[in-house]
């Protein structure tokens, strides 16, 4: 056995003697700069082969308002690119179209800006991609642009092992290691690594939320958020009439099974509404007002969050993502991406970028949109500083999955829920498991749905295993994938946000280097020598600390608590952490369904009976309910009520919304559901405060 180890490790070290560089890195994403530095930080020559012309993929492609959940999981280089971003807005020249002081500190749930730490999470197209391009002149990265992988013929694997890759113009980049950085994993598709488009059925991996979805709709975007059904049909509810564009009339499949579907890409779309910096929207070619009856139909029918995700960031700008059931999200056209020739995935970007364009002529220039929204629109426009060589929009379509390695280790929603443990961690994310929308079709009554959106709280940060970065044994022994990673499409949900792509390229760079030292296959790298490299460099691996910052101990909380985690649930609940303050992990809201299958059972063993004050807990916001049914079982029986949870209480911290006092026996229930209600259920918890005699 020990002979061939020493076998082995010779044959590898033999192989990696005849290398261009110590690390060849396929992309241009943010993962893929960052996992550079790492590998010069730590001695090694390294090349970024990227396709992409700009670096840095969507982290300078508008997302700009990031998705962070637990601030408290990111560190090392990742980290460093938000410190770096707040050094940018310190100077006064950042601000051309803004006073700082105009701006505030609008964030996530918590500042843009955190002082203390010296991070800003929020920013412009334009400062990420300056970022990323210092790392590239500060530490003399070598990169080739416009570069696009042979996905035929241009990756030379010799016994398992990669030796060089050759790009469309005949260019070729030997290396002794190899990572693969682009949100399709092509590299590792081309290796011939097992991987998996579309979502596994949930008995695959012993999943809840993985699968088709009919039936569940969580965050609002789905048509049940409009209030009244509406008709799929050109004519409404006449089927004859013929299918109104951008609805399928396939069947969507059965809930819980899997299929090769993947969830909607959009445009991070950057807009402005100072008239000095301002484009008014193009007219895209090939614009077709037809395209749009559908979402006519969302406006006319009452329907008022158009403006919902213009989420501000610096300068008077927005990173402006999809909401609501008919949005930017361009479902169902994207499924052949994953697998499609490059020329085929540019006909599909453009079809994106002329859908999600055309949507906004015609939502500021169509005289049947109600005036109101019409001329809201018209007070926005492209910023002329932003993506200023392409047309000011937007280089990266938003590919929120495609391709997925089947690696050593498959990341599921058990790791991230916690119910099963993470093995050997080099990272951790905290975000909400998130899948936006799949498809869109029509139900047995003859109405049109979405489905596929899934929003399930990970209750608090959890870790991310080496295993999800290398391939299985015996495929592909030097090439690491830290963003088409190995993870089911329900977890993949969650890893999917680019501060954790930049954790993974470092971890991902740190381990090749390990491997290279070591004469080793990636799969072999010892996990302890990595973990040290990992905590050396500033790498968060495990965390004891609250799961949020603005979560409040129930323990802590005068008088008998029962937290939403401990309350008895039927219906669809989904979890949320963007309040200001809440009890516990986070609090949860039934997602505007209004049809009373949603119900939040909080019962109680009380100390003594007695007389006891009751408070709902339930963060305000303008979306919320003002009618609420809440039933609280007392000892002289059952009490109605209808509750406001719109109207904000005085003062911060928990929101508690009275109920009254009521004599109880030796056990306490309060019921709350939401049939017949105007707006979002919430449910964060209910106290019992004993009233003295």
């Amino acid at each position: 056995m020990r002979d061939a180890f020493v076998t082995l490790v010779f044959l590898v070290a033999t192989r990696l003697l005849a290398a261009d560089h110590d690390i060849v890195i396929y992309g241009g994403t943010s993962a893929a700069v960052i996992a550079a530095v790492q590998a010069k930080k730590l001695g090694k020559s390294v090349i970024v082969v990227s396709p992409d012309r700009h670096l840095g993929g969507l982290s300078s492609g508008g997302l700009g308002f990031t998705d962070t959940g637990n601030k408290a999981v990111i560190g090392g280089l990742a980290r460093d690119f938000y410190h770096r971003i707040y050094l940018h807005y310190q100077k006064p020249e950042a601000w051309r179209w803004q006073q700082r002081s105009e701006y505030g500190n609008q964030g996530q749930g918590t500042p843009a800006i955190d002082g203390e730490n010296r991070t800003m999470w929020i920013f412009e197209p334009h400062a990420a991609e300056r970022v990323f391009e210092d790392y590239v002149k500060e530490f003399g990265i070598e990169v080739v642009r416009d570069a696009w992988l042979d996905r035929e013929k241009g990756v030379k694997v010799e016994d398992g092992r990669i030796v060089s890759i050759t790009t469309l113009d005949g260019k070729s980049h030997a290396g002794k290691m190899f990572i693969d950085a682009t949100y399709e994993g092509d590299l590792m598709a081309a290796a011939g690594v097992d991987y998996h488009v579309g979502r596994e059925a949930n008995a695959v991996y012993g999943e809840e939320h993985n699968g088709v979805q009919t039936g569940v709709l969580h965050h609002g975007h789905h048509f049940a958020a409009v209030k009244v059904p509406l008709s799929p049909y050109k004519v409404p509810g006449d089927p004859s009439s013929g299918v109104l564009p951008r609805i399928s009339t396939a069947d969507p499949g059965v809930k819980g099974e899997g299929d090769q579907r993947v969830q909607a890409y959009c445009f991070r779309a950057c807009f402005t509404n100072d008239p000095a910096n301002r484009i008014p929207f193009p007219k895209p070619d090939g614009y077709d007002a037809s395209q749009y009856e559908l979402l006519l139909r969302v406006l006319n029918a009452g329907w008022n969050q158009f403006f919902a995700k213009f989420d501000p960031i610096p300068n008077r700008k927005t990173d402006t993502n999809n909401h609501g059931p008919f949005s930017f999200d361009n479902i169902g056209y994207n499924y052949d991406y994953p697998e499609a020739g490059y020329e085929r995935r540019r006909e599909i970007i453009a079809e994106h970028r002329t859908y999600q364009q055309g949507l906004l002529w015609f939502v500021a220039n169509d005289p049947r949109v109600p005036a109101k929204v019409r001329d809201e629109l018209r007070e926005w426009g492209l910023p002329k500083d932003e993506f200023t060589d392409n047309g000011n929009w937007s280089h990266q379509l938003y590919i929120r999955e495609a391709r997925r390695m089947v690696g050593k280790f498959v990341m599921t929603e058990n790791e991230l829920r916690k119910k099963k443990p993470t093995p050997e961690s080099v990272g951790m994310g905290s975000y909400t498991i998130d899948s936006h929308n799949v498809q869109r079709y029509i139900t047995p009554e003859g109405h049109v749905q979405n489905e596929g959106d899934i929003g399930v709280s990970t209750n608090g940060p959890y870790q991310i295993a080496y295993g999800s970065l290398v391939p299985k044994d015996g495929q592909a022994e030097n090439l690491l994938v830290p963003v088409a990673m190995s993870a089911s499409h329900i977890a993949y949900g969650s890893i999917r946000m680019e501060p954790v792509f930049m954790i993974l390229g470092q971890s991902a760079a740190s381990a090749a280097v390990l491997a290279i030292d070591g004469g080793l296959p990636v799969q072999k790298v010892p996990y302890a020598a990595l973990r040290g490299r990992l905590l050396k460099d500033g790498q968060v691996l495990e965390y004891r600390g609250p799961n949020s910052a603005r979560g409040v101990d129930p323990k802590s909380v005068a008088g008998i608590v029962v937290d939403d985690r401990e309350a008895k649930l039927t219906g669809s609940w989904t979890g949320s952490v963007s309040a200001e303050a809440f009890l516990g992990d986070g609090y949860r809201h039934d997602g505007d369904a209004r049809d009373g299958k949603s119900q939040a059972r909080f019962e109680v063993k009380l100390p003594k009976p007695g007389k006891y004050r009751v408070a709902l807990a339930a963060p305000p916001n303008g979306n919320r309910a003002t009618n609420a049914p809440v039933e609280i079982h007392h000892g002289g029986g059952v009490r109605p009520l209808k509750l406001d949870l719109r109207s904000p209480a005085p003062g911060k911290g928990v929101h508690w919304t009275e109920l009254g006092e009521f004599e109880f026996g030796a056990t306490a229930a309060v019921v709350i559901g939401n049939a017949g209600t105007d707006g979002h259920v919430v449910i964060d918890g209910v106290r019992w405060m004993p009233v003295a005699e």
